[in-house]
């Protein structure tokens, strides 16, 4: 593969970005600032961080930098979900970015069980768990 652009996770990540900023421009109130806001980084950090990831190989920093693509995206979906349901989010938009949103995610699970580095594991001792 040629470089990170390539990478199709990449590319639902990078149009993600680019519609939030669509959405940001069209549907961004003063009220609602501090969630366009977080939803701009989250979105933006899910994209840089699979390039920075791939930048580096496989290796455990390509992990970390997935592993936080991951979340990033999951952060991304939970913001957009809410502009949703508040009735702020145009909603053909937001429908958009919740399937490419989605897809990423997915996309990333692959990529990150690809190179076996998938671990849902929690620590002994969070409610509920024994």
């Amino acid at each position: 593969m040629r470089n990170h652009k390539a990478l199709i996770a990449w590319q639902e990540a990078n149009a993600v970005t680019k519609g939030v900023l669509k959405l940001s421009r069209t549907s961004w109130k003063p009220q609602y600032a501090a969630i366009f806001g977080q939803l701009q980084r989250s979105s933006v950090s899910v994209q840089i961080n699979i390039a920075e990831g791939y930048g580096f190989g496989p290796c455990p920093r390509m992990r970390n930098h997935l592993r936080i693509a991951y979340a990033s995206a999951i952060e991304t979906e939970d913001l957009l979900e809410l502009l949703a349901e508040e009735g702020i989010a145009e909603k053909g938009l937001a429908a958009e970015l919740l399937l490419s949103c989605d897809r990423s995610q997915k996309l990333l699970t692959g990529f990150i069980r690809k190179y076996g580095m998938l671990d849902y594991s929690r620590p002994k001792g969070i409610k509920g768990e024994e």
